[in-house]
C-alpha cells in the first residue's frame, strides 16, 4: 500500500491544490493573528512600569479629591509621588483652539520621577513649563518655544512647552504639566492610582481604606488587563477564522468526494487484488494527513510573511506597535488545526467510498434519495434542525434579556445547519428555477443539467458560498441598522455640530460672515444674547426664538420664559460647590451688569458653552443683546478635523468651539472601520469558497471528459462549452448569493431587535441595498472567474483526445 499511497500522491497533486489552498489561507490567517495580537500585547505592555519605576507602592485612590489628599501630604512630608491620571481641557495657542478636549497628566520636577522619554528639549522644571506628547505635537503643530494656554474660565493658565516626549498608548497623554499646573484642573481629573514614595502607613492614613499595592503587583495586573483587552480583539478575529475553517472543511469534503467519485475504479481494482476496506481507508487518510501537513506548513511559511509586513505596516502609523516575532503556541495551534481540519473533512467521504463493493463502485451516485430510509432521517433531521432554530429565534425576540444574544446565536447556527441539510433537494430545486430564467436553448440546458447532476455535490459547493454570503449579509445590515440608530442619538445628544461661543466680549460681526464663508459650513445660525457670571463663573447666555434650521434630531432648545437651558459638560466645569449646588435646587443666580437674576435649570445635551434662555427672559436680563454664539450645520462629508481647525482660526481667543461633529465624525469612523474589517474578515471565507466551486468545475471537467468529448463530437462548438460552463458557474454562485441573503436578511432582522433595540430606542432595520447589490455582483463576477480555467481546459480537449482510454 506503500507504493500505491506515493503513487497517488504523485498523480493526483494537482486536484488537491484547491483543498490546500483553503487549508494555506486558513493556517495563514491564524498565524497572522497571532503575530498581530503578540506585537499589540508586547507594544501596550513594554512600557506600563514607567511611571512607578522611581516608588515602591501604588495607591489606588476612588476620585481626584482622594488623589489630591495624596499629593497635599506628599508635599508635606517630602514623599515622592506622582498622580497617574488625566483631566480634559481644551486648548490653545495665541488664541486658537488646538483642541477642545485634550488629555493633561502630571509631569514630576522630580528627577527620580520624570519617566517620559525626551525627544526634543528638555523636561519641565517649574510649574509654568510643561512638555508634550510627540506624536500629539505632530498632529496639532506644536513645537519647543510654543506657549500654550490650558483650560477655560478662571482655571485657564498659560505654560511654554520645554520639551517632547515619547510616552507608552496605555499611559500616555498630549500634554505633561507639573502637578501646581494640574491641580487648577482638579474638577475635570480623572485618576485611578498615585505612584507613592513614602510608607504605607501614612497613605492609609491621608486616605483611609485605600489599596496600597507595591510596585510589581500593580504593573502585573496593570499588563494582565491589557493583555485580557488584546486577548478579546483576538478571540472576535478567530471566530472568523472559525467560519473560515468551516467554510474550507465544506470544500475539502467536496474535494475528496469529487476525487474518491472518479477514483472509483481504481478503489474497486485494489478491492479485487485483496486490499481490504480497513487497509484502502488508512491510506486515503494517510494520503489526506500529507495533504493536510504540507498544506499547513505552507500556511505557517505564508502567515509568518504577511504577519511580519502587516506589523512593518502597522507600525507606520502606531509607534507603540511591539516588534513582529512568531509564538510557537499559535503556530502549533494552527498547523494543527489545518492538519486536523483537513482530516475531519476527508473522514466522511472515506468512510463512505470504502464501504462502497466493487461491482457497486462501477454505479452512478444519483444523490440522496427522499424515499430512501438515510434520506427520510436526513429530511426530517433537517426540518427540526430549521424549526427547532426558528422557534429559538422567535424567543430571542420576545425575551429581551442578555440571555437572548445567546439564544439567539443558538437558534441561528441551528437553523442554518438545517438549511445546509436541506441542500440537496433545496439547492437543485432553486438551480432548476433559475436555469428558466437563462432562456431556451443546448446551452442552457446543458449548464442546468450539469448543475443539477450530482446533488450532494452541488450542495455541498453552493454551501461554502452560502455561509459567506449569509454571514456578511447579515452583518453589514445590523451595521447599517446600527448607524441609522447611532446617527438617531448622536442627533439627540448633540443637536448641533459646532458652536462659537463668546468668551469676553460679544462676537464681531465679521467674525460671523467669515464663519458662513468656511469651508464644509452648510448653514449657520447667530444667537444675541449677554455675558452673564455664577458666582464668579462665567456663562454666555443666549436666546433662542424657535428652532433654527441648523438644529438636528428631536431636541427642543426652546426653553419657556424663566428657565435656562445647561448643557451638562457647561455645569461639570464649573468648580464643585457651585455646580452641586445648582445641580440640588434646580435653580440659577445670574448676575447680569450689577443685577442678580434667579431662573430655573433644565439641564440637557451637549449644545456648547452657551446657556440657553427664550428671548422674553432675555429681554429682562438686558435692554441690549449683542451676538455672543454662532450655530453651525456642517455639509455631509465634511472633514472634522478640517473644519475645527479652520472655524478655530477665525475665531481666535474671541470664542471657544464647541458642539458633536467631531465626536458624530469619530462614531461614523468607528463604524466604517469595523464594517472594513468585518467585511475583509468574511472576504477571507467568500474566497475560499470561490476557490471552491472553481475546484468543483475543474474537477469536472475531468469527470465529464468523455460526455464533453461526445458533446464536441456530435457539433457543439468550443465556445458553446466554454458558455455552458460559464452559465453553470453563474448559476451556482447567483443560487447561493441569493439564498445567503434571504437567510441573512432574516438574521439581520433577529440581531436588530434583539442587540440594537434594546440599546437604543425606536430603531429600525435598514437594508444596505447598495453594499448587498455589490455583494451579489462581486459573486457572479467571481463565479464567472472561477470557470475560466475549467473551461478553457475542456475546450482544448479535442474529441478524439476526450473519447480515448485513460
Amino acid at each position: 500500500m506503500r507504493g500505491v499511497l506515493l503513487a497517488s500522491l504523485r498523480h493526483h497533486t494537482r486536484r488537491y491544490v484547491a483543498a490546500s489552498v483553503a487549508v494555506v489561507i486558513g493556517v495563514a490567517f491564524v498565524v497572522v493573528t497571532g503575530m498581530l495580537t503578540g506585537a499589540t500585547r508586547s507594544g501596550l505592555t513594554a512600557d506600563v512600569g514607567a511611571p512607578v519605576v522611581g516608588v515602591d507602592h501604588v495607591v489606588g485612590v476612588d476620585d481626584a479629591r482622594d488623589a489630591v489628599r495624596l499629593m497635599d501630604g506628599a508635599a508635606e512630608d517630602g514623599v515622592p509621588a506622582l498622580v497617574l491620571g488625566y483631566a480634559m481641557e481644551p486648548v490653545s495657542r495665541d488664541g486658537v483652539q488646538l483642541s477642545r478636549s485634550a488629555d493633561i497628566a502630571e509631569a514630576s520636577l522630580r528627577p527620580g520621577l520624570q519617566w517620559q522619554e525626551v525627544e526634543d528639549g528638555r523636561t519641565a522644571a517649574a510649574a509654568d513649563e510643561a512638555v508634550a506628547d510627540v506624536n500629539a505635537a505632530k498632529r496639532v503643530g506644536v513645537v519647543v518655544g510654543d506657549v500654550l494656554r490650558i483650560g477655560s474660565g478662571r482655571a485657564a493658565t498659560e505654560v511654554e512647552v520645554v520639551g517632547l516626549v515619547d510616552s507608552p498608548a496605555a499611559m500616555g497623554a498630549d500634554l505633561y504639566v507639573p502637578w501646581p499646573t494640574l491641580e487648577r484642573f482638579r474638577d475635570t481629573l480623572w485618576a485611578d492610582a498615585v505612584a507613592w514614595g513614602g510608607s504605607t502607613e501614612v497613605a492609609e492614613r491621608l486616605v483611609p481604606g485605600a489599596s496600597v499595592q507595591d510596585r510589581d503587583t500593580w504593573v502585573a495586573e496593570r499588563q494582565k488587563e491589557i493583555s485580557r483587552g488584546v486577548d478579546v480583539i483576538a478571540v472576535l478575529a478567530l471566530v472568523f477564522v472559525a467560519i473560515a475553517f468551516f467554510v474550507a472543511v465544506l470544500v475539502i469534503a467536496n474535494t475528496f468526494s469529487i476525487l474518491f467519485a472518479q477514483r472509483m475504479r481504481e478503489f474497486a481494482l485494489l478491492r479485487c487484488v485483496g486490499v481490504t476496506p480497513r487497509e484502502l481507508r488508512r491510506s486515503v487518510r494517510v494520503e489526506a494527513l500529507v495533504v493536510g501537513a504540507t498544506a499547513s506548513a505552507v500556511g505557517v511559511a505564508v502567515g509568518a510573511l504577511g504577519g511580519l509586513g502587516l506589523v512593518a505596516l502597522v507600525r507606520l502609523w502606531f509607534d507603540d506597535m511591539g516588534a513582529a516575532a512568531l509564538d510557537p503556541r499559535w503556530v502549533v495551534g494552527a498547523a494543527a488545526t489545518g492538519v486536523l481540519v483537513t482530516l475531519a473533512a476527508a473522514w466522511l467521504p472515506t468512510r463512505q467510498v470504502t464501504r462502497v463493493p466493487p461491482l457497486a463502485a462501477l454505479r452512478p451516485d444519483t444523490g440522496p434519495d427522499v424515499r430512501a430510509r438515510a434520506g427520510r432521517l436526513r429530511v426530517a433531521l433537517a426540518l427540526l434542525c430549521v424549526g427547532s432554530g426558528s422557534g429559538l429565534l422567535a424567543l430571542a425576540v420576545t425575551t429581551g434579556s442578555l440571555a437572548s444574544v445567546v439564544v439567539m446565536l443558538s437558534g441561528g447556527m441551528i437553523a442554518f445547519v438545517g438549511v445546509l441539510l436541506l441542500g440537496p433537494w433545496l439547492v437543485p430545486a432553486l438551480l432548476t428555477g433559475a436555469s428558466r430564467l437563462l432562456g431556451t436553448g443546448p446551452v442552457r440546458r446543458l449548464a442546468a443539467g450539469n448543475a443539477v447532476r450530482n446533488p450532494r455535490r452541488t450542495a455541498t459547493t453552493a454551501a461554502s458560498l452560502l455561509v459567506g454570503v449569509t454571514l456578511t449579509t447579515a452583518i453589514l445590515t445590523g451595521l447599517a441598522s446600527s448607524r441609522t440608530g447611532l446617527d438617531e442619538a448622536m442627533d439627540t445628544d448633540y443637536p448641533l455640530d459646532v458652536t462659537l461661543t463668546a468668551v469676553d466680549a460679544p462676537l464681531d460681526d465679521q467674525l460671523v460672515e467669515r464663519t458662513a464663508a468656511v469651508d464644509g459650513v452648510a448653514d449657520i445660525a447667530t444667537l444675541d444674547g449677554v455675558l452673564a457670571s455664577v458666582d464668579g463663573e462665567a456663562l454666555t447666555v443666549a436666546g433662542v426664538d424657535g428652532r433654527p434650521d441648523v438644529v438636528r434630531g428631536p431636541t427642543d432648545l426652546s426653553p419657556p420664559d424663566g428657565t435656562i437651558l445647561l448643557s451638562l459638560d457647561v455645569v461639570d466645569s464649573w468648580p464643585r460647590r457651585v455646580a452641586d449646588r445648582v445641580l440640588e435646587s434646580q435653580r440659577i443666580a445670574l448676575r447680569v451688569d450689577g443685577r442678580e437674576h434667579v431662573l430655573d435649570v433644565r439641564l440637557g445635551p451637549e449644545w456648547g458653552q452657551a446657556g440657553l434662555v427664550s428671548v422674553a427672559t432675555l429681554a429682562e436680563l438686558t435692554a441690549d443683546p449683542r451676538p455672543v454664539a454662532t450655530w453651525v450645520r456642517a455639509t455631509p462629508g465634511a472633514d472634522a478635523e478640517d473644519l475645527d481647525g479652520d472655524l478655530a482660526a477665525l475665531a481666535g481667543n474671541q470664542a471657544v468651539l464647541g458642539g458633536g461633529y467631531g465626536d458624530r465624525a469619530w462614531v461614523d469612523l468607528q463604524v466604517d472601520i469595523t464594517t472594513g474589517a468585518v467585511v475583509g474578515l468574511l472576504g477571507i471565507a467568500v474566497l475560499i469558497a470561490l476557490i471552491g466551486i472553481g475546484n468543483t468545475l475543474g474537477l469536472s471537467v475531468l469527470e465529464r471528459s468523455r460526455e464533453n468529448a461526445l458533446l464536441r463530437a456530435m457539433g457543439l462548438t468550443r465556445r458553446q462549452l466554454r458558455r455552458a460552463m460559464a452559465v453553470e458557474g453563474l448559476l451556482l454562485s447567483t443560487v447561493a448569493t441569493v439564498l445567503g441573503t434571504a437567510i441573512g436578511l432574516v438574521f439581520a432582522w433577529v440581531g436588530v431587535r434583539v442587540m440594537i433595540s434594546p440599546v437604543v430606542e425606536g430603531v429600525t432595520m435598514r437594508i444596505p441595498v447598495g453594499q448587498l447589490a455589490a455583494i451579489a455582483l462581486v459573486a457572479a463576477v467571481a463565479g464567472l472567474a472561477a470557470c475560466v480555467l475549467p473551461a478553457r481546459r475542456a475546450a482544448r480537449v479535442t474529441p478524439a483526445a476526450g473519447l480515448a482510454l485513460d
